[in-house]
């Protein structure tokens, strides 16, 4: 599932996890490059995007300083942070740990 408009609270704070959320921004190269790898990990995992220019509330709580950030959440706890390009192995790895 690749959510992209949705309720943060009840479809990652409230889900016992794990959910990956991708924080990006329509002007970023490196976050248009990482669509293909969140599209293939959304077809097993929950995926959420949040785009830091229509919800800066969200990006400053969770400190978003560099996007593409992806955080891994479970039970509504941030458990791993990847900024940057990061590879579908090393994601499909965390978000498989029990």
């Amino acid at each position: 599932m690749l959510l992209e408009q949705y309720n943060f609270k009840r479809e990652v704070l409230d889900d016992p996890g794990p959910v990956l959320v991708d924080f990006w921004a329509a002007w970023c190269g490196p976050c248009r490059a990482m669509n293909p790898v969140l599209a293939a990990i959304s077809r097993d995992f929950k995926v959420c995007k949040v785009n830091t220019e229509t919800n800066p509330q969200l990006a400053s709580k969770f400190e978003v300083s560099a996007i593409p950030l992806l955080l891994i959440f479970r039970h509504g706890r941030v458990v791993q942070r990847f900024e940057g390009v990061t590879d579908e192995t090393t994601l499909r790895a965390e978000l498989a740990r029990g």
